[in-house]
């Protein structure tokens, strides 16, 4: 303990009377100078002017992921992701006093972090290891940062350390967009028809035989966010409540911001859903999971394997709401309306979506006059 220097910026990290205070001194430009400003630290703190009482920072850190465990189920839309985080924090510093966790543990923690090995697979013959990702990573001290914001709002302790911890760097991955083949070839795949294969008509009839309607139940989903620009986590959740079919429109209740986002339905998701609708019998969700009878918690492992029989490579769920987005501006929407029914919180966020058109633009000129 005592003073340090990392990336540039000097810290302190003393211990009084069983509390542990740390501190970045961004006035220090050397040693000397953060050597002087700990004395002074040190001075004031015992003469009690910073006001720091004896308890602050000790409250186990256990009790505020609890804290913000109880608060994501009243306040979060992803309550099992926060819950998860929390519980993976609580684990790492189960003996831990919120004092005790400095912005050197968090880092750390990051550090740690991105030596986790998430997935290991082999790619022609070699073993390629995936790690867990900056976003990610960022993610876990996003929901760490608030709860020591709870536990600054109750009193617990005084300064929140993560603002002396900055986020890990993350290369954006390049939007994709579904073509019109590519959305026609999976829906064929859900209805057991690979004639777009080229494959002879018995390997055909043997992945008929082998999938036999398995990915049927994902043709409507496909149909919803591409004519929505819904979230995967916004379509899985709909209720039967939710659908208006004299109104002619559909409801997404848990949303990313919180507020409800209503969408008029077209006429080929109108089609699907009142289909759909005449056959449910009691259930509650509008896609619901026949096993268990009630929704899918998630599709992930269909949809990756709709994805590979149709040929359709580098495709994410959440890349149909860029489709669909790209989709609505190409055809003349205004941004405001797409801002509406993508339910953004800013028309910045929808603004996007106008510059891949005028890339795309670009590029059409240009093919223009390298005809010849």
């Amino acid at each position: 303990m005592g003073v340090y220097e990392k990336n540039g910026r000097w810290y302190f990290e003393i211990m009084i009377r069983k509390q542990r205070y740390c501190r970045s001194i961004p006035e220090a430009t050397c040693r000397r100078d953060a050597e002087k400003y700990l004395t002074v630290f040190k001075a004031d703190l015992l003469r009690g002017r910073l006001d720091l009482a004896e308890n602050i920072g000790q409250k186990p850190f256990v009790e505020v992921a609890d804290l913000y465990i109880k608060y994501a189920k009243t306040n979060l839309c992803a309550v099992d992701t926060a819950v998860r985080i929390a519980n993976r924090f609580k684990n790492v510093w189960k003996n831990k006093t919120l004092a005790q966790i400095t912005p050197k543990v968090i880092e750390n923690y990051k550090e740690s972090r991105q030596k986790t090995t998430f997935a290991k697979k082999k790619v022609n013959g070699k073993e390629v290891v995936k790690y867990i990702s900056s976003a990610t990573i960022n993610r876990e001290l996003a929901a760490l940062s608030k709860m020591f914001s709870l536990a600054i709002a109750n009193g617990y302790i005084r300064e929140n350390p993560l603002r002396e911890v900055n986020k890990l760097r993350v290369t954006n991955k390049l939007e994709r967009h579904l073509s019109v083949d590519e959305e026609k070839r999976m829906y064929q795949v859900c209805d057991d028809d690979f004639s777009f294969s080229n494959l002879p008509i018995e390997e055909q009839e043997k992945l008929q035989r082998r999938h036999n309607g398995e990915h049927a139940y994902l043709k409507p989903i496909l149909i919803m966010a591409l004519n929505t620009g819904m979230r995967k986590g916004e379509i899985l959740n709909m209720t039967w409540e939710c659908v208006d079919f004299a109104k002619n429109e559909i409801s997404a209740l848990n949303t990313k911001n919180g507020k409800k986002n209503t969408i008029p339905m077209s006429s080929k998701l109108r089609k699907t859903l009142l289909a759909m609708y005449e056959c449910k019998g009691d259930d509650i969700y509008v896609f619901t999971n026949p096993y268990t009878g009630t929704k899918y918690n998630d599709i992930k492992k269909s949809f990756k394997t709709v994805c590979k029989l149709a040929n359709v490579k580098n495709l994410r769920f959440h890349d149909l709401r860029h489709t669909g987005a790209t989709r609505m501006v190409a055809a003349g929407v205004p941004l405001p309306v797409v801002k509406e029914i993508l339910n953004h919180a800013s028309i910045q966020t929808t603004m996007r979506y106008a510059h891949t058109m005028r890339e795309q633009e670009i590029s059409a000129v240009e093919a223009l006059a390298n005809f010849n």
